[in-house]
């Protein structure tokens, strides 16, 4: 083989060693994949464990907080109208502005890409499950709030930072029994946060296109 062969075949050997290391990789994340799709959706009485661990949480959510999902709902409409709302209040953002944020990270994928698909699949019985799912949610998405709200950070410079890492640290490390859980869930909240948000913005928007 002369010296201008293997010049002109470069980007060809390139191009199949980089094949074969994608071959590679996608077999390594196809089987870590599969590992935990395992644990999440392993059946329990014919329901998934993910889905069975969800539906607890927040039918418990609802009757611990006195079904805040109902009797507070007119109440949070006039925190996000701004009802409230004082002219020299103190925060970076309003609380229709904190809606607004709230609501684009998961309008469009969620409510229309995730409603379209599940009645694609489930037919359309399925909307009265995920509006009745819905409206348990809010019960366990009000706590979320509440605890990120209650264990927030003020920095020097004024700006706030807050969320899961922060409110299961601090929230656990009250409890003597399990404070070493908060230090470990803190680093982990986050590198599953990545992961989630990658999972969404890339992989989901992207398959429909296919």
């Amino acid at each position: 083989m002369t010296l201008d062969h293997i010049f002109f075949n470069l980007p060809t050997l390139a191009l199949a060693a980089n094949n074969s290391v994608l071959t590679n990789l996608t077999a390594i994340v196809n089987q870590i994949l599969n590992g935990i799709s395992n644990v999440l959706f392993f059946s329990i009485g014919g329901m998934p464990l993910i889905v069975l661990w969800l539906v607890c949480g927040t039918v418990f959510f609802t009757f611990r907080m006195n079904f805040i999902n109902i009797w507070g709902f007119r109440h949070a409409i006039d925190i996000a109208l701004g009802k409230y709302e004082q002219p020299n209040q103190n925060g970076e953002i309003s609380s229709f502005q904190a809606l607004s944020t709230a609501l684009s990270a998961g309008v469009g994928l969620g409510s229309i890409g995730g409603v379209a698909f599940a009645i694609s699949i489930g037919g359309p019985g399925a909307a009265f499950w995920m509006t009745l799912a819905g409206l348990f949610a809010m019960s366990s998405k009000f706590v979320e709030c509440t605890l990120a709200q209650k264990y927030r950070v003020v920095r020097p410079d004024g700006t706030i930072a807050g969320g899961p890492m922060y409110y299961l640290s601090a929230g656990l490390a009250e409890n003597g029994d399990i404070k070493n859980w908060g230090k470990n869930c803190e680093p982990a909240i986050c590198i599953f946060a990545m992961l989630g948000h990658l999972v969404r913005a890339c992989f989901k928007l992207t398959n429909p296109l296919k």
